[in-house]
């Protein structure tokens, strides 16, 4: 395959589906704020989540198998159209049930975005570059993560209505939508026979793509739960009001943000694998610090660690799984998006144990999500060649 030039043309508009691809991440702050709404318990308010990462499990193979049909582009604008849909719907009708639906529809859009974001940015960028883009594409999409809880905390202090954050992010939806229906992208990398179910399921033969399925799983699983109890962390621990608490998971994903832009650079000079390592004693570090802060400001530094090592853990995954077969990568974008239905799994499970054990039966919940990654360099040594 010849290297591509960079065109910024091309790669800008695909770079703003990441933003809308981080609108999914507001279900950590509407989590807490729905919860104080509606006076919901930990383990019904933890269902939120789950009503958006669920239906990664249900669409995203189907959504991969009709994309290898369509095309990349087309997937991404539908996935926008249903996203923008589920963000109105809270203004309909505000009610538990409502927001739960709302967030249906957002999860559904979400899923369709995703698995067509990454194979999207690969037919714009070299081939050489994809680890690093798909970083720098993470930091895009953590900028959207980073700045949602601060405008839904903005919205309910000086307007009264958190809910009023859709409303930004509705206007954002349709500036890419009409951006990226304008953008002429040639694709050029299609699967060498077409697409089956039965073809993406049978790649779950080969003992590296089950390694990185499950490694996805977790890697969501434990920032969902992360991102949607930060603000029960900081208040259990240390008793912050929720307000101040919310600020918390701005402090995370500014970390994930900082965290993917130096990846993006440092990528070019480090292999993934040693790269995957690194970074995520460096999560378990700070997960472990957060239990054990004497003080708010050691709690919020360690979520901050937390952030820096989590960040890059997806984009590394996801970019070691495609560049193995890049003429499957729909097939494999499927599974690995499937897989981010840990981001509905995992915040229950920390749901439930956090009311049987408290705070630290959550974190070793997210420490034992982390610890899996040190499983991948082991699988990856003793298959060299995934296809």
């Amino acid at each position: 395959m010849t290297s591509k030039k960079i065109h910024l043309n091309k790669i800008l508009p695909v770079f703003l589906t990441f933003i809308v691809m981080g609108f999914v991440d507001i279900v950590g702050v509407s989590t807490g704020y729905v919860q104080k709404d509606f006076e919901l318990s930990d383990a019904m308010a933890q269902f939120i989540p789950s009503m958006v990462f669920i239906w990664f499990f249900v669409f995203s193979i189907p959504v991969g198998l009709l994309q290898d049909k369509i095309g990349k582009k087309k997937m991404m604008n539908i996935g926008i159209v249903v996203t923008l849909f589920g963000m109105l719907l809270p203004f309909a009708y505000y009610s538990f049930i409502m927001v739960l639906i709302a967030f249906v529809f957002i999860g559904i859009g979400n899923t369709i975005v995703q698995v067509a974001a990454n194979p999207l940015l690969q037919e714009v960028i070299p081939k050489e570059k994809l680890s690093s883009f798909l970083s720098l594409s993470q930091f895009v999409k953590a900028i959207t993560s980073l700045l949602g809880p601060i405008i839904a905390t903005y919205m309910a202090l000086q307007y009264g209505d958190w809910r009023l954050v859709f409303v930004v992010y509705s206007v954002v939806s349709i500036i890419s939508l009409l951006w990226l229906y304008t953008t002429r992208i040639e694709e050029v990398i299609k699967s060498d026979t077409p697409a089956t179910f039965a073809s993406c399921m049978g790649l779950l033969k080969n003992k590296f793509i089950i390694a990185v399925v499950i490694a996805i799983f977790l890697i969501v699983g434990a920032d969902v739960g992360m991102n949607s109890n930060i603000q029960s962390f900081l208040m259990k621990l240390h008793g912050m009001t929720l307000e101040n608490a919310s600020y918390g998971i701005s402090v995370y994903f500014t970390a994930l943000m900082i965290s993917r832009f130096l990846g993006a650079i440092l990528l070019q000079f480090f292999k993934p694998i040693l790269f995957l390592i690194s970074t995520t004693v460096l999560a378990i570090a700070g997960t472990l610090l957060i239990l054990l802060s004497p003080n708010e400001f050691l709690a919020q530094t360690g979520i901050f660690i937390v952030g820096l090592g989590a960040g890059n853990l997806f984009p590394l995954v996801f970019s070691i799984a495609i560049n193995k077969m890049p003429t499957r990568a729909n097939e494999i974008s499927g599974l690995l998006i499937m897989a981010v239905v840990g981001g509905a799994v995992v915040p229950p499970i920390m749901g439930a144990v956090t009311s049987v054990a408290g705070v630290i039966g959550s974190i070793l919940v997210l420490i034992l999500c982390f610890a899996y990654m040190f499983v991948l360099p082991l699988i990856k040594n003793n298959q060299s060649d995934a296809s």
